[in-house]
């Protein structure tokens, strides 16, 4: 499913009611919510929103819990972590357990805190492959998706259910969960927003070539759905790229 808004805080918007009926939907049932969030900008504003009325007080925050797609290694207090981001724009502002909050550990050496975060999804999920009721994922204008970096390793993962990746230049490693977990969840969601990710949002949707990682996100058994901004579905040929800026579709 592909839904578009004319700009960042139209999809931040829908992004933000989205995870608050499927929260909600969920919790109804009787079960908890588990959710893996999302680092980078585009998805700041959708925390920030969560934060605030009239999401906060709709949703049972109690019974979610937090996980995260992938994180750099790097101590959590760094401007560059995920987890710090995830605080600062959301998690810090609700009463949430210890117990809720599940981060990569990104103080760790990068083969360890992938080992640990492995450990502890077994903890939570009882040892059986992770199914989220929802993750969260931006794109990067590289085609990269989590930590799923072009060129890495652990894009031919089939087992484990994380990986260690390193950009090239960059003096840190990272730790990302691995396509076939991902693809395991019920509802996967990605945010794009902003021209820069045009070309590669085209590819994606349009084409078959070049092979970038994000195109290894292919629900199992579970939905797929895309918000877009009005500047990355630019280049679109499908009808949503010419629907007028009335609002998400």
């Amino acid at each position: 499913m592909i839904r578009y808004g004319t700009d960042p805080e139209e999809l931040a918007q829908a992004a933000a009611d989205l995870f608050a009926q499927l929260a909600r939907q969920r919790i109804a049932t009787g079960g908890r919510f588990t959710v893996a969030l999302a680092g980078g900008e585009t998805p700041r504003r959708t925390y920030q929103l969560l934060a605030r009325e009239p999401w906060r007080s709709s949703i049972p925050w109690d019974l979610i819990h937090f996980f995260w797609g992938d994180e750099r290694c790097v101590p959590a207090d760094d401007p560059r972590s995920n987890q710090l981001m995830a605080r600062t724009a959301l998690l810090d502002h609700l009463e949430l357990a210890p117990e809720q909050l599940h981060p990569i550990r990104g103080d760790l050496p990068a083969t360890l805190a992938a080992e640990a975060y492995q450990t502890e999804l077994q903890r939570f999920f009882g040892n059986k492959p992770p199914r989220f009721d929802l993750v969260l994922l931006g794109l990067g204008d590289d085609g990269h998706t989590a930590s799923l970096l072009p060129g890495s390793a652990a894009l031919q993962e089939q087992v484990r259910w994380t990986a260690v990746t390193q950009r090239a230049g960059e003096p840190f490693e990272r730790v990302t969960l691995t396509a076939p977990l991902i693809n395991q969840a019920k509802r996967i969601l990605f945010l794009v927003a902003g021209a820069a990710k045009a070309a590669v949002l085209q590819h994606l949707l349009e084409a078959d070539e070049p092979p970038y990682p994000a195109r290894l996100i292919r629900p199992v058994d579970g939905e797929l759905h895309w918000l877009v901004d009005r500047e990355s579905a630019a280049l679109l040929k499908s009808s949503i790229a010419a629907v007028p800026g009335d609002g998400l579709c």
